[in-house]
């Protein structure tokens, strides 16, 4: 699978020189401008048009690289990996013309995309409800803030579905800039604690959707390749969960190739749970990480990622005749922590973020964007001594009528709010579940009912509504999980 991603991703930027003649004036890709960062640590592709067969040189701090433009007129130089830099620097473009861009920093690069929850812009009203689980709005308190960090930079893209390899952006901008307010949230507050954290300096691409699917932003190639669904891809114009994928990927992410990056932060799984995509989305999601990583020339490009919220999806789709039940989001949620078998990945937990259960958007922004940095700060930036993951179900062991369970990322298991520990259900080999008690007995969980006389089967946050109250010495969330059936 891999040798096939590879063939396709070294011709697919090819085409973008062929869309690049309208005009022979010299001129860099629109993901390059000034107020940017560059990856450290990585060769960094530097690319644009100019005049067919002229010689183009890029010149920054102590480098110089030249090439020639193709009969199309596209370029492509290759700067030497960089150490991250804090001082401000100017790339230099020469051909016919010479173009000067400023003010540039050499760091990390994070591309965030996804739905609307990853697309939840800084400047979204905070809906405050009856019982909010936080009492200040840090979205709109940093909008206030005058005192922005400089080594936080931003792109936003723009939605389009244009299928030419231009990129719909205004540019880079200061996270001083008026453009804050548009980008997302979770970006934002993820790139000010990890720039804080490390004293890197950091760029984050704002790019996602809406209402999107995982297929969209995954080329139609990969699927024609891949084993689990090249069948399903035989047919021209095929659909795999009822649209042809790619749209997304095509307008909103083939542009900034062949770009250098850190890593990628994803909030995405609404609109497949919608569907009743369960059984195939781990696939899926393994599909467009693979991709992902090989056409951004990385195999272990971080991918971190958010298990969507607790919401009643049952009464958001009650006219969709593929809604089941209240079981459904708790199956996404099964098929999303599948996710972590992929080398590189991680996953946040929401479960406790929201205040209306009918609301599929939680406000806390903020705290996802903290529970992503804490992946980042351990597994990419190897900050030590931090817990970064909530309670993970690994094994089970019946003693009696009690089940004892075993988590990793289990030290300090405790009830988040003091009561006793809510939402584990318990069943016998017929699988008929009822509420259990459970309690914390010497570093794990053990569960319970008087109705239960020989247990055989337990789960844990099994429904769309669950919002539990297991949580780690770290006041991470547990995941949900079912032992078997």
């Amino acid at each position: 699978m891999y040798n096939l991603i590879l063939k396709k991703a070294i011709s697919i930027l090819l085409p973008f020189s062929f869309f690049q003649t309208a005009s022979a004036q010299l001129q860099p890709a629109a993901v390059f401008s000034s107020n940017m960062v560059l990856q450290r640590d990585k060769p960094a592709p530097v690319w644009g048009r100019a005049t067919p067969g002229t010689k183009v040189t890029v010149r920054f701090m102590k480098q110089q690289v030249s090439t020639q433009s193709d009969t199309a007129g596209y370029w492509k130089v290759v700067l030497k990996a960089m150490k991250a830099n804090t001082d401000p620097h100017t790339l230099r473009i020469q051909a016919d013309t010479l173009i000067e861009l400023n003010n540039i920093l050499v760091g990390d690069l994070w591309l965030c995309s996804g739905q609307s929850n990853m697309e939840y812009p800084m400047d979204r009203k905070w809906k405050k409800y009856a019982a909010p689980k936080h009492g200040t709005d840090v979205s709109a308190e940093e909008l206030a803030n005058p005192n922005k960090p400089d080594g936080v930079r931003l792109l936003y893209v723009e939605r389009t579905l244009n299928k030419l390899p231009l990129l719909p952006t205004k540019g880079w901008t200061l996270s001083s800039d008026t453009m804050l307010r548009f980008v997302s949230a979770i970006g934002y507050h993820f790139a000010k604690e990890i720039n804080a954290e490390t004293g890197v300096p950091i760029g984050i691409i704002s790019s996602s959707w809406g209402g999107t699917k995982v297929e969209e932003w995954t080329p139609d190639w990969a699927y024609e390749q891949s084993p689990v669904f090249r069948d399903s891809a035989a047919t021209r114009n095929f659909r795999i969960n009822g649209l042809h994928p790619g749209q997304k990927f095509n307008a909103m992410v083939k542009p900034l190739l062949p770009l250098a990056i850190k890593g990628v932060l994803w909030y995405q799984g609404e609109n497949n749970c919608n569907t009743n995509d369960q059984s195939l989305y781990p696939d899926k999601f393994r599909l467009l990480v693979d991709t992902w990583r090989t056409l951004f020339n990385d195999q272990q490009l971080p991918f971190y990622y958010v298990q969507i919220a607790p919401c009643l999806y049952t009464n958001r789709v009650k006219d969709n005749p593929r809604a089941k039940d209240e079981f459904t989001l708790p199956l996404t949620w099964e098929a999303q922590a599948k996710g972590l078998s992929i080398s590189n990945t991680g996953m946040a937990v929401t479960t406790d973020l929201v205040d209306n259960l009918n609301d599929i958007h939680p406000s806390y922004k903020w705290t996802v964007a903290h529970r992503l940095a804490l992946w980042a700060g351990a597994k990419t930036y190897n900050i030590k001594h931090i817990e970064y993951s909530g309670p993970i179900y690994q094994s089970m062991k019946v003693e009696g009528d009690k089940v004892l369970l075993s988590f990793a990322h289990a030290n300090g298991l405790k009830s988040s709010d003091g009561k006793p520990l809510t939402w584990f259900t318990i069943a016998a080999a017929d699988g008929k579940f009822v509420p259990a008690t459970a309690e914390i007995v010497e570093g794990r969980v053990v569960v319970s009912s008087p109705d239960i006389k020989q247990p055989a089967h337990v789960r844990f946050a099994w429904h769309e509504a669950a919002q539990p109250n297991l949580v780690n010495a770290g006041g991470l969330p547990a995941l949900p999980f079912r032992t078997t059936l």
